[in-house]
C-alpha cells in the first residue's frame, strides 16, 4: 500500500503550479516515479479547461504496463482512475516543500488495479536488496544466539484456487542447508487485511505442528493489516485479489484525506 500512497501524493504534484494540466506533462511525471515503463497511457478530462486554472480536474486515469519500479521489480499492469481532483493552487504556489495531503481541498479518491506475474517477484526476489532483508531476518531468527542463519534460494510458486507456495533454503554456519516450504490460500477480510487458509509448512518434507503454523500465519496477517495507514489520512480498501497459475491481480479504493 505504500505504492499507492506515494503515486497518489505524486499525482497532487502533477498539477503544475501554473495551473495548466496537460496530459503530456502528466505522463512525463508518471514516468519520472518509475525506472522504466514499457508501455503508458494518460488521459485528464477537464471540461471546462479554465477550471485547472482553480485547481479543479475531472479525474486522471492511468494505465500502463511494463512499470519498472526499480531495476529489479517490474509491475505487469497499472490502473489507475481518479475521482475529481480540487488543489488549492495559491498554497501550491507558495511552497512546494509541504506534504502533498496539505494541498488537496476535498479528498482525493481512486480506483486501483495491479497485476504482478510469477517471474516477475521471482527476479525480485533474487535482488540485492531483497538478498539482504533475507540475511536480515536470518540473522534475528534466534535472538541473542550466537549462530548464523542465512536464507537463500527465495522463489514463490502461483497455485490455483488462490494459492501460493513459497520455498527457500536456510543454512546455520556451513552446515547442510535445510528446504522450508510454505503453503497456503490467500483471502481479503473486510477489505483491510489478508486471510492465510489451510496454511502448510514443512522442513525437509517433515510438517510443522499446526500450532505453530496457525501463529505463524495470524502473526504475518496482522501485520499487514491496511488499517494503518488510516493514521496517516489515507484509507485504502483491497477490492478483490485474485491469484491464478502465473499472476496476481489486485483491485483497490484508496482515500486520501486532506491535513491541516
Amino acid at each position: 500500500m505504500e505504492f499507492f500512497s506515494i503515486l497518489l501524493s505524486g499525482l497532487l504534484v502533477f498539477l503544475s503550479p501554473a495551473g495548466l494540466v496537460i496530459d503530456k506533462v502528466v505522463e512525463g511525471a508518471v514516468r519520472s516515479r518509475f525506472d522504466k515503463i514499457e508501455q503508458l497511457q494518460v488521459r485528464v478530462d477537464n471540461t471546462p479547461n479554465y477550471q485547472a486554472l482553480q485547481g479543479k480536474v475531472d479525474g486522471v486515469r492511468i494505465a500502463g504496463r511494463g512499470l519498472w519500479l526499480t531495476p529489479d521489480f517490474r509491475i505487469g499492469l497499472l490502473e489507475l482512475e481518479t475521482d475529481p481532483i480540487n488543489l488549492d493552487l495559491p498554497r501550491l504556489r507558495q511552497s512546494s516543500q509541504s506534504s502533498p495531503q496539505s494541498y488537496l481541498r476535498q479528498p482525493l479518491q481512486a480506483g486501483v488495479h495491479l497485476e504482478i506475474t510469477e517471474s516477475d517477484i521471482n527476479q525480485a526476489l533474487l535482488s540485492p536488496a531483497v538478498q539482504a532483508k533475507l540475511q536480515e531476518l536470518g540473522r534475528r531468527l534466534l535472538s541473542g544466539s550466537d549462530r548464523s542463519y542465512q536464507f537463500n534460494n527465495l522463489q514463490v510458486e502461483f497455485l490455483e484456487n488462490n494459492r501460493l507456495r513459497f520455498q527457500a533454503q536456510l543454512r546455520e554456519g556451513n552446515a547442510q542447508p535445510l528446504v522450508i516450504m510454505v503453503e497456503s490460500g490467500v483471502g481479503v477480510v473486510s477489505g483491510h487485511s489478508l486471510e492465510f487458509t489451510r496454511p502448510v509448512v514443512s522442513v525437509d518434507g517433515k510438517p510443522a505442528p499446526d500450532q505453530l503454523v496457525q501463529g505463524l500465519a495470524q502473526g504475518v496477517s496482522n501485520r499487514l493489516d491496511i488499517r494503518t495507514l488510516e493514521k496517516l489520512g489515507i484509507t485504502a480498501r483491497l477490492l478483490q485479489l485474485d491469484i491464478n497459475t502465473d499472476r496476481l491481480q489486485v483491485a483497490a479504493f484508496v482515500r486520501v484525506e486532506p491535513s491541516n
